[in-house]
């Protein structure tokens, strides 16, 4: 298919539309797809070089610039795609698997990408321009996505979507996938029967929360469990789940409600564990405190590098509640609250897996104690490339 025509035709149709909403009475007028389908046939018939197949995937290929999301629309629609990110308009890259390519076709212009980014957030009621230039949501399939518009990007629009593999739910998914060998998962399933309080630790797209959803399907079906989410993302198959999610603030700046908030009320709410999807906030202090008053089995996850790290950062997002407490007193909140870290991470050939579960052993001095359970022993090819 030839790029050159179809940006052509794009630009062509999108003049063609701007001058048909300028004319005649709209309610006589047909829709925007009659137009698109009539203009196309038009402009293709006078191409017999191209076969019938490239004609149909130029129209395809067209239709999707002016009415849907351009050309990420394939890969919006791969269950096999698990991230896209698009980079100004000209460059999108895809996650498949564990490797990361760049699509050949990119976005007509810049106009083009940010009406298409528009169309994915308009139903989600998220306001995205100039004085607000970035923008979280959910889709309606439950893929993650954000945008962000200049000034802050002075390349372009950026958007990232991270998309959720429906199959890969379960314990058992994961470790016939390759997470996690059969000993690992049967000290991760021991944990969560035991009401364990969880901590999942790991980078940006390590499978923090695939692991964290896959956990919690573990639960007891005959507990009450409340999940608290930035973007509602966890699917635990639970007859007794109570899901609640953030709320951004509106156009005047008012209405936000945090996760802290979140969290607040679902103490109100009666229930045997909570399930926060992120810690990143002043929020962990009330994780915490919830996890030592009598709430067992609770489950959470945290940007960290390994255990120790997720430690030191539980400290910092603790201080972020403004609260004065020695941070002696943070250390005993989290020796007392976390039972177990499991740490997930991505190796330099993409695979992921759980690479580390340690027990909160109590508090020694000044140092959190952590015992090791179980913890993968890298390859000779791991380690000459982690030495590198």
């Amino acid at each position: 298919m030839s790029e050159s025509l179809r940006h052509t035709l794009a630009l062509q149709l999108d003049r063609f539309l701007s001058d048909e909403a300028r004319l005649g009475d709209p309610d006589l007028r047909p829709d925007q797809g009659t137009l698109v389908e009539q203009f196309l046939d038009q402009a293709l018939a006078s191409e017999p070089s191209l076969s019938e197949d490239e004609k149909a995937r130029l129209k395809t290929a067209v239709r999707a610039d002016l009415l849907g999301y351009g050309p990420i629309e394939a890969a919006i629609a791969d269950t096999e795609v698990s991230e896209i990110m698009v980079v100004g308009h000209a460059q999108i890259f895809i996650e498949r698997g564990d490797s990361v390519t760049a699509l050949e076709a990119g976005f007509v212009n810049e106009d083009f990408c940010r009406r298409a980014i528009l169309r994915m957030l308009e139903p989600l009621g998220r306001r995205l321009d100039e004085q607000s230039p970035t923008a979280d949501g959910r889709l309606e399939d439950g893929s993650r996505i954000n945008a962000v518009l200049p000034p802050i990007s002075p390349d372009g629009p950026m958007l990232t979507i991270r998309k959720f593999k429906a199959g890969l739910k379960s314990l058992d998914a994961l470790a016939a996938a390759g997470m996690f060998p059969d000993q690992a998962q049967q000290v991760l399933v021991d944990a969560v029967k035991g009401a364990s309080n969880l901590l999942v630790c790991g980078g940006t797209g390590a499978g923090k929360t695939t692991l964290l959803n896959a956990l919690a399907r573990e639960i007891n079906p005959t507990e009450r469990v409340i999940t608290l989410e930035d973007a509602a993302e966890l699917s635990l198959g639970l007859p007794h789940t109570v899901r609640l999610e953030t709320r951004p603030p509106n156009m005047e700046g008012e209405g936000a409600i945090t996760l802290r908030d979140l969290l607040i009320n679902a103490l109100r709410m009666r229930p045997d564990r909570l399930v926060v999807g992120e810690c990143r906030g002043p929020e962990a202090l009330d994780m915490l405190q919830a996890m030592n008053t009598g709430h067992r089995g609770c489950m959470t996850t945290v940007h960290a590098n390994t255990p120790r790290d997720a430690i030191r950062r539980l400290e910092v997002l603790t201080l972020l509640a403004g609260v004065d407490i020695p941070v002696r007193a943070i250390r005993e909140q989290i020796a007392s609250a976390i039972d177990v870290i499991v740490h997930v991470g991505r190796d330099h050939a993409g695979h992921r897996g759980v690479t580390a579960i340690e027990r909160v052993v109590g508090l020694e001095g000044e140092q959190v104690l952590l015992e090791s359970l179980w913890s993968h022993a890298p390859s000779d090819v791991e380690l000459a490339w982690a030495s590198a």
